[in-house]
């Protein structure tokens, strides 16, 4: 697989107060995956509670083959912030550097950024990350990182590096 391969997305928006109509961070994401000309697969709302986001992540990540989830919503600190602990729940390894560098260029625009909870991980061949919910927070960690992601897909199917 080469790392100009069009990539596959699924989008998990995790809220309970929010219908898919009213998810503009998702939308925004959407919107940047098509520019780069990728596909997003799917793009859905699920509850906020890990039981129903990880039910979104293994439905994308096993049924649809999807080669990256992107979750949105539910990585703070407040009680109802569970989305990384459901994506530990269902993902087998961890790809620190990814939610790292989100957490680093995120510094540069507020210092709240420090805040996140967001993980990367890996469940078979698809890397699951979590973005904040929203628009500006979930587009600038997007930009972020959208340049790694065709490498990091390459390589977790098994191609070497160039």
């Amino acid at each position: 697989m080469a790392d100009d391969k069009a990539l596959t997305f699924a989008i998990i928006t995790c809220s309970d107060t929010r219908t898919l109509g009213q998810d503009m961070a998702g939308d925004a994401l959407e919107r940047a995956i098509a520019e780069k000309g990728w596909i997003t697969k799917t793009h859905m709302l699920v509850r906020d509670e890990k039981m129903h986001i990880s039910e979104g992540i293994r439905h994308c990540a096993d049924d649809l083959g999807v080669d990256i989830v992107l979750t949105c919503g539910g990585t703070g600190l407040s009680p109802r912030d569970v989305t990384p602990d459901a994506t530990q729940d269902i993902c087998e390894r961890n790809v620190p550097g990814i939610a790292e560098a989100m957490r680093v260029h995120s510094l540069q625009y507020t210092p709240r950024a420090m805040l996140s909870r967001a993980l990367c991980m890996q469940r078979g061949s698809t890397l699951v990350i979590n973005l904040p919910g929203s628009t500006k927070a979930a587009t600038e960690n997007w930009e972020g990182i959208v340049d790694v992601l065709p490498h990091a897909v390459s390589m977790m199917a098994g191609c070497g590096h160039e």
